[in-house]
């Protein structure tokens, strides 16, 4: 079965991730054309908002094919709660139909109650795990063996 991880990291948290998982899964790294603001109280105050409206961010050279896999696993940081917004572009430009699709989240708080809600009920099969800060947790990445 071909996988993929298709996923978004603003702190370096969701490339931490992509190289914690096997090689033959292969990675595709999301970036926004528009940077968030270097400041860290002005990009989790503009990242929140952004994820709050539920806001697509756009995206910079993004290759939506995704044929040739069987699952499609995403990954996000959560943003006040629910999936970031290049996550949420991501999610509105893949055809999903006939894929095996899992989440792994990543969280400052370690929940994301408003983003497991809202793809429990769009993704009724999907698996979802969420990682606590694993760059600071390291231990957290143990529960990727849950997707695998």
């Amino acid at each position: 079965m071909s996988k993929i991880f298709i996923y978004f990291s603003e702190t370096g948290n969701g490339d931490l991730i992509a190289n914690s998982l096997p090689e033959d899964v292969q990675k595709r790294k999301v970036i926004m054309k528009k940077k968030l603001p270097k400041s860290f109280f002005f990009r989790i105050l503009t990242g929140g908002f952004l994820a709050g409206m539920n806001i697509k961010s756009k995206l910079k050279d993004f290759d939506n094919d995704i044929t040739g896999y069987d699952e499609v696993i995403i990954g996000s940081p959560i943003w006040n709660g629910k999936l970031s917004s290049p996550i949420n572009t991501v999610l509105s430009k893949l055809d999903l139909t006939n894929k095996k699709v899992s989440f792994i989240l990543y969280s400052g708080s370690g929940e994301a109650k408003k983003a497991i809600s809202t793809i429990s009920k769009k993704y009724k099969d999907s698996k979802i795990i969420i990682l606590k800060e694993p760059k600071k947790y390291e231990e957290e990445l143990q529960k990727l063996k849950e997707i695998l």
